[in-house]
């Protein structure tokens, strides 16, 4: 494990943890008072949370949103570190890490709206904000909660409040603000996998206007899925040891994590009226491929016959040749016996290294050893076992008070990330699927809002702005795909995008009980995306495309039958099937409306209702990902006769959706239940999914599928029944149906990705004040969501099953709060579950998944200064 990312940020002095302040008042005005001069450390337990999901602060029982509001104080009790583990507890909110094939990043969908691809060419489907800043990639999203004011998880389409992209909802994360408080925190820990955290804060004024606030941390663990070397624990197999990096037959571990960041931010208050505020972050990952696990393997001729898991794939390329020649010559078939545990094993180790766990446990080996032929002539290949994030960024924040009623915004950006990670596609000794990616972003953006009301007691208050960001991305690879026969370079493909929108948002009071809100925003989207395709040495795939194709077609005209064994045969050109994707561009331009009607009433200080109608949008674009070009022909065209390979060059349009909601906002029995609510119905329509059997094979190639209606509900609640006891839990219900779903192939029985129809979470705290006034505390947390589907077409190797997970705390703090001792379980009751799984039977011949973290335990030492 390596321990020098712990050694530099000790010796800055910084360390990172979660802030735990406070943001709650009785009234709009001091609650926003609080909201900007909170200190670190403070609690209270009067459960009114300030949000500006609407622009301006307001408490979160006023505000007409579907909205799961956490601040510090609760990320730090239960133990939350990342941005996926908070959608535990927000109804219909699955927040899901990539798998091996996406990285570092994050899969995010909110009532059944959301997108899988990291590729730039596709557009998140859930909106990501840092301090008002949009994140616009999923390879960068996967954030690390670093001394967090709060969390705001907006449900439902926020096009008007939010714009592009943010159409199955938006999830804000607001960091604490310098005070010049002189306060702060290091704390250290250490649990499973040889886990070593550090993390702290220091606040601190520079002038009487001028205050600093500095954070870091770091994360180090080892990973929970062993990497085996077939060879050395099956002696008398036909697999031949290849792998000479290791003379031991464990080769490393999946999921090891070696992370660090820091931040500065600054906030100066030159005048009364006049705050500006400068931040700039930077993190460092470098862990191990993220864990795949092989489920089950088998063969299957086409997309149209089933998997069969007791079979063997023979592993062999068009002429019959082995991917991995066994020790007698004859090709190694992938079959059941890579599969490590579950009822499709047949694997018998003749003994597996110490401690290692079938269950936790990988045959891959990240190595393409086949003898080169003059096909396919660059061999042998290894890929990196990496999966490595390096990023910064800086942000600045200027709000001028032009008056008691009105005030200016201006919110701009820079961040740039680099992003490295490598695949065993198929988690086996044979070289069926290895990558190795790179992914390269910066994105500019500038924000200008300028809020005000007029009439008597702010009888309208509305918000009006331009939004401008301009993105440039390029995303490179190695690409050895013996099943598809090519191997190929990818890239570097560029995707400079820009977008741009005008908004307003306005807010009637006609009574002190009753406002009427409504919201417009106007986007103008562009993005393009060059396709460069390239062998491995660096040449281009010949113009002539496939000598195959040739033979084909003059047989089709009465001449002799071919001689060649397919597009991918000996007697081709290497990678022939990309010939004509080199420099050509694709381009998707379009501009969208997007509005929002909304009404509410406060029938009593305890009881808010609403109602809405609200649109919102994903972007369209370009496939991204054609395995075929031109020079394959056209799939859709009369006679046909390859369908196993044909052009993949495809357009789609935004996929669009309308919403229409009720809810309701209950503090009831003198504010110690709290209850809320919200209904919606939701017409969702151009569907953006990316399909895994398009016309050919292999294929990974967003389409609008068609339409779907979707209804669900959603409930919140927070029960506070005596001093120091709480608790917590949320249900939501989700019913998707599919209206339409055109040539997709996709069943109208099927329901989005990562959509469970059921999910709830429940929680518990208890703080009891001893005699000396020190503090002993407990917190429980449990949520289950049921099973859901890792792909489109809902198929039974895609579907991952529902559970319930249960995580715990305990605590204890000194008199004052100077010091804190805290234990932490996850998974309390070691549930073996995946978090997603990899249905690739109709190309690898496989199912593979990511298991979550066993049992797990943290215990760490807290001094607060």
């Amino acid at each position: 494990m390596k321990l020098k990312t712990l050694g530099v940020v000790s010796s800055l002095a910084l360390a990172i943890g979660l802030a735990a302040p406070a943001y709650a008042q009785d009234n709009g005005s001091a609650a926003a008072d609080t909201a900007s001069n909170s200190t670190a450390g403070e609690t209270t337990d009067t459960n009114q949370i300030v949000v500006t999901a609407t622009f301006r602060e307001t408490q979160l029982q006023d505000t007409p949103l579907a909205i799961t509001a956490v601040n510090g104080a609760m990320l730090q009790s239960r133990g939350q570190t990342d941005i996926s583990q908070v959608a535990a507890q927000a109804p219909n909110v699955t927040l899901t890490p990539q798998s091996q094939v996406g990285g570092i990043g994050l899969i995010a969908f909110i009532r059944g709206i959301g997108q899988t691809d990291f590729d730039y060419a596709l557009d998140p489907g859930v909106g990501l904000y840092v301090d008002d800043v949009y994140i616009p990639t999923l390879s960068s999203s996967l954030i690390k909660l670093m001394d967090l004011d709060r969390v705001e998880i907006l449900r439902g389409p926020q096009g008007t409040l939010a714009g592009k992209n943010s159409i199955g909802g938006a999830i804000k994360l607001y960091s604490a603000k310098p005070q010049g408080s002189g306060k702060g925190y290091v704390e250290a820990g250490y649990g499973s996998f040889n886990e070593i955290d550090a993390r702290g804060m220091a606040d601190f004024k520079i002038t009487d206007n001028l205050f600093a606030r500095v954070s870091g941390m770091t994360q180090n663990h080892d990973g929970w899925v062993d990497m085996v070397d077939y060879s050395l624990t099956h002696p008398n197999s036909n697999v031949q040891g290849n792998d000479t990096r290791s003379a031991y037959s464990k080769t490393g571990a999946e999921g090891s994590q070696n992370l660090a960041a820091v931040r500065l931010a600054l906030r100066w208050m030159p005048t009364d009226n006049l705050e500006i505020n400068v931040s700039g972050d930077y993190t460092n990952e470098h862990d191990s491929p993220v864990p795949d696990v092989l489920i089950a393997a088998g063969a299957i001729a086409d997309k149209w016959q089933d998997f069969d898991p007791h079979s063997a794939d023979p592993a062999t390329n068009a002429n019959g040749g082995a991917w991995l020649p066994g020790k007698n010559g004859a090709p190694v078939p992938v079959d059941c016996h890579f599969v490590p545990y579950g009822q499709y094993s047949c694997d018998n180790p003749t003994g597996l290294p110490s401690g290692v766990d079938p269950r936790y446990m990988t045959y891959a080996n990240f190595l393409d050893g086949m003898a080169p032929t003059s096909q396919a002539p660059y061999k042998p290949y290894a890929a990196l076992q990496n999966s490595d994030f390096v990023g910064w960024g800086l942000m600045g924040n200027v709000k001028l008070d032009l008056s008691d009623q009105m005030n200016v915004t201006w919110i701009s950006s820079y961040r740039k990330y680099q992003s490295n990670f490598s695949q065993d596609q198929d988690a086996t000794p044979v070289p069926v699927a290895q990558l190795d990616n790179q992914l390269n972003h910066s994105a500019w953006s500038q924000e200008v809002r300028l809020n005000g009301a007029f009439g008597s007691n702010n009888l309208f208050e509305y918000t009006v702005g331009g939004f401008f960001m301009k993105q440039d991305a390029r995303y490179s690879a190695r690409v050895d795909l013996n099943y598809a026969g090519i191997d190929f370079l990818h890239g570097p493909d560029t995707t400079p995008s820009t977008s741009k929108a005008l908004f307003f948002n306005g807010t009637l009071h006609p009574t002190d009980a009753w406002s009427i809100s409504g919201g417009a925003r106007y986007s103008w989207d562009k993005k393009t995306y060059t396709y460069f395709r390239r062998n491995p040495d660096g040449t281009i795939p010949s113009a002539n495309g496939c000598l195959f194709f040739a033979q084909l077609a003059a047989f089709e005209a009465g001449g002799p039958p071919p001689t060649l064994a397919g597009p991918t045969g000996i007697g081709n050109e290497p990678n022939c099937l990309l010939t004509g994707l080199y420099g050509v561009e694709g381009e998707f331009k379009g501009t969208r409306f997007e509005y929002r009607i909304e009404t509410d009433y406060r029938f009593s200080p305890e009881l808010m209702a609403y109602a809405s109608v609200a649109t919102g949008y994903m972007g369209g674009g370009v496939n991204p990902r054609p395995f075929y070009g031109p020079s394959a022909g056209d799939c859709d065209a009369p006679g046909y006769v390859a369908p196993n390979a044909c052009n993949e060059i495809k357009p789609f349009n935004p996929e669009t959706v309308t919403t229409y909601e009720v809810g309701f906002k209950a503090d009831l029995l003198d504010r110690k239940l709290r209850l809320n609510g919200a209904f919606f119905y939701n017409k969702f329509n151009d569907i953006i999914l990316t399909l895994s059997a398009c016309p050919a094979i292999p294929c990974l190639q967003p389409n609008n599928v068609g339409k779907a209606d979707v209804k669900g509900f959603e409930l919140e609640t927070t029960i506070r029944p005596t001093e120091g006891l709480s608790f917590d839990g949320s249900l939501s219900y989700i019913d998707f149906q599919y209206k339409d779903t055109g040539t997709s192939g996709v069943p109208l029985t099927a329901v989005s990705p990562f959509t469970p129809e059921w999910t709830y979470s429940i929680g518990a705290q208890y703080d009891y004040t001893m005699a000396n006034e020190s503090t002993l505390g407990i917190r429980l947390d449990g949520d289950y969501r049921s099973k859901i589907y890792s792909e489109a077409f809902n198929t039974t190797w895609g579907e991952v099953d529902g559970r319930f997970l249960a995580n715990g705390r305990i605590y204890y703090r000194s008199p004052e709060d100077s010091w804190e001792l805290s234990v932490e379980v996850k998974n309390i009751f070691d549930k073996y579950y995946f978090v997603t799984k990899e249905d690739v039977t109709t190309s690898l011949g496989e199912v593979l998944g990511q298991p979550g973290m066993p049992r797990t335990w943290l215990a760490t030492v807290r001094r607060n200064f």
